[in-house]
């Protein structure tokens, strides 16, 4: 583990006027590195994962690699993005190997299907197939080839909401700075027919993540929080998404807190101010750097009637705090389409002593039948999750 201490120097900021001055405030801030020891896959893990009584975890494909974002087609296929492998792979359930679909795709990781579409994302570009009855895809088609650069978040995800208009991540490209374009930190839409596409919400810095209420066809998204502020602030966010809103980033985190970090305003406003009355505070938050990457509700029949509408959010782990926070799937709880709480739901990848770890999770998926697909892309599994009636 390494330990540091950063001393920020932020201002304090008064309203302009001809004999304000700037206080400088000085913050000590230790921040810690640590990484648990990655174990490999053995069928010891499985025996060891945790879920509620009367559900089950097994493997539904394994030496996968970078497995990360899933998408589920209508006749059961799973399609599965890998990063490092630069390629799009399907799956079925019991097949001895993947089909690799398409190749040399740099920066894959967004994955959506709609209306027998297969929608794929790189960092610049998002592209289109047909969905053969084979499983495989046909041509792809170029949507848009401009998105901006990527920088420290540059891996894209996607997501059609219930009118048909896709969304796209675009992360920040820095821990925390005033963006160059206001695209970057921003949930955008693309209109698929006119090919245009607007900042949807912005103030988001890397909300890989999101999802629709199946109810209530609100947006829903898991952001990250910044870095620099010590092991135990900010929390990550799960954030009701709505058109045109700020969520904060660079300037505030939390509850509309303002950031020690010394930005200079660009308005005459002051810092705590905008906070308070121009942006968005989360619903809820999770453990700070557990690191958020997907979420996603449950609108299928197989699960027990309390769990329909819940999300289910991936926390990949923890790299920036000396105590290891997330490496685990987490139950949202929705009352009147609002989470009320959360929950433990798929837990045993982190050692007992918080030394080792068995897996780091990505993507969500519901399968056809009603299970839950959860991605791990460092050993390169999807695990399946199922209920068992009466249990």
């Amino acid at each position: 583990m390494v330990s540091k201490a950063v001393l920020l120097l932020s201002i304090a900021l008064v309203p302009a006027s001809a004999s304000a001055q700037q206080e400088g405030v000085l913050h000590k801030v230790d921040t810690n590195v640590f990484r648990p020891a990655h174990q490999p896959f053995s069928e010891d893990i499985v025996r060891r994962l945790k879920v509620p009584e009367g559900f089950e975890v097994s493997v539904f494909a394994r030496d996968l690699g970078n497995a990360r974002m899933m998408a589920v087609a209508e006749d059961g296929t799973v399609y599965v993005t890998r990063p490092n492998e630069k390629d799009v792979i399907a799956l079925s359930e019991g097949a001895s190997e993947p089909r690799v679909l398409v190749a040399n795709l740099d920066g894959i990781h967004g994955i959506a299907i709609r209306e027998g579409r297969i929608f794929l994302a790189t960092i610049h570009d998002v592209i289109a197939a047909d969905l053969k009855e084979d499983g495989t895809i046909g041509e792809l088609a170029t949507i848009i080839d401009d998105l901006p650069d990527g920088g420290q978040h540059g891996r894209r995800t996607l997501g059609f909401a219930p009118d048909g208009g896709l969304h796209i991540n675009v992360g920040s490209s820095c821990d925390a700075c005033f963006e160059s374009t206001e695209e970057k930190a921003a949930n955008l839409r693309l209109d698929i027919k006119d090919k245009t596409r607007t900042v949807f919400a912005h103030g988001l810095r890397n909300m890989l993540g999101f999802d629709w209420h199946p109810e209530t066809d609100v947006m829903w998204g898991v952001d990250h929080g910044v870095d620099h502020l010590g092991d135990d602030l900010p929390g990550e966010e799960l954030n009701k998404i709505e058109q045109g809103a700020h969520y904060g980033w660079p300037l505030c985190y939390g509850d509309r807190q303002p950031d020690w970090v010394s930005f200079t305003m660009p308005e005459s406003t002051p810092k705590d101010e905008f906070c308070r009355t121009k942006t968005v505070g989360p619903a809820l938050t999770f453990e700070a750097h557990a690191s958020v990457i997907n979420i996603r509700f449950y609108d299928a029949d197989q699960f027990p009637a309390d769990y329909r509408d819940d999300a289910f959010v991936t926390l990949r782990g923890s790299a920036n705090r000396a105590d290891p926070a997330g490496y685990k799937v987490v139950r949202v709880t929705f009352e009147n389409g609002e989470p009320n709480g959360k929950e433990d739901f798929l837990t045993g990848f982190l050692s007992e002593d918080g030394k080792s770890e068995f897996g780091r999770l990505a993507g969500l998926a519901i399968a056809q039948d009603g299970s839950l697909l959860v991605s791990e892309d460092t050993n390169g599994v999807i695990y399946k999750i199922t209920h068992q009636a009466g249990g």
